[in-house]
């Protein structure tokens, strides 16, 4: 799981809690569910099962793989139509190509995240290339879904490009914890994803054995994500493992640690940190559309179906805004 890493982590900034930070202590830990996306590539449902009111303003979250592919199976999603929200895509291993009906688009790769802000609506296709088609090989990566408020719902679309490079990595006081913000800010230190909706989104890298203690904002919502590996989160330490969220309640910090013993595949503890402001507001969701109202979501279907959200390119021999 390389993602971005670093030779020494105690060159990095420190960042850890101040003494009077209010604990958050967590409210669930869930389990997600495994299923299938897009042409048939295996997912785990990160959010499936926990209340909306503890993810707003995220909606979903797919991590997709990790899996090693034989020549000839990756796959990805056919085009398809998105409006009213964002989609960040976070590629940890492998290779992925986008691209929108709005002229965005290009190849991630380890590190790399895609911020596509759908806005009042686009189509786009996200597929492995055609070389790692052929050659089979390791794919591993998040897409996670952000809300956008009534105000932004039919901004105009956009497209954000950010290589792992770009990344703002951090450390804990003793370097045993490698922190890449890919959005929003930790402790005064901001990283490179713009967002329409205030949030925070951290991959962690704890070392077996060490422990984070993060300042949180107190207007924000608190989740993590295992991506691999064993741990606990919270003062009380509730164990964690692959494949599980825990969503902490209200409070001015944030504790994860990984267990000093990991699995034979997973040498750390491998975990992606959300913080969000929450938008408060009606959600309506179908599909590849999040509304505010089932008004607003049958004219959503209604622009797809009469090509409205744009059309597909005609290198890929379709002119029409459909699948």
């Amino acid at each position: 799981m390389p993602a971005v890493t670093v030779e020494n982590p105690l060159t990095l900034p420190r960042v850890t809690a101040p003494a009077d930070a209010v604990a958050r202590p967590v409210l669930a830990v869930t389990t997600a569910p495994s299923g299938f996306e897009g042409e048939g590539f295996p997912v785990r449902r990160a959010f499936a099962g926990i209340n909306y009111r503890h993810l707003d303003p995220f909606i979903m979250m797919d991590q997709m793989g990790e899996v090693e592919y034989a020549p000839g199976e990756p796959k990805g999603t056919p085009w398809h139509p998105h409006r009213g929200f964002e989609t960040v895509t976070y590629i940890i291993d492998g290779v992925f190509d986008h691209q929108d009906s709005n002229g965005g688009g290009g190849t991630i790769t380890n590190g790399d995240t895609q911020w596509m802000t759908a806005g009042s609506g686009l189509l786009h296709i996200e597929a492995p290339p055609e070389s790692l088609v052929m050659s089979g090989g390791l794919f591993h990566g998040l897409q996670l879904w952000v809300n956008l408020p009534a105000k932004d719902k039919m901004m105009a679309p956009r497209y954000q490009d950010i290589r792992g490079g770009n990344v703002q990595l951090l450390t804990s006081p003793d370097g045993g914890a490698l922190l890449r913000v890919i959005a929003g800010e930790l402790d005064g230190h901001q990283g490179p994803g713009i967002t329409h909706t205030p949030i925070t989104m951290i991959h962690a890298t704890l070392a077996p054995g060490a422990e984070i203690t993060l300042p949180w904002r107190e207007d924000f919502n608190g989740l993590a994500y295992v991506l691999a590996g064993r741990g606990s989160v919270g003062t009380q330490r509730r164990p964690v493992h692959t494949g599980q969220t825990a969503v902490f309640g209200a409070g001015s910090s944030l504790t994860v640690r990984a267990d000093e013993k990991q699995d034979g595949n997973t040498p750390d503890l491998e975990v992606v940190l959300l913080g969000g402001r929450p938008i408060r507001e009606p959600m309506a969701h179908y599909g590849p559309f999040v509304m505010n109202t089932k008004d607003e979501l049958m004219q959503a279907f209604e622009d797809f179906q009469k090509g409205r959200l744009g059309t597909i390119p005609a290198v890929h021999g379709m002119s029409e805004g459909g699948l």
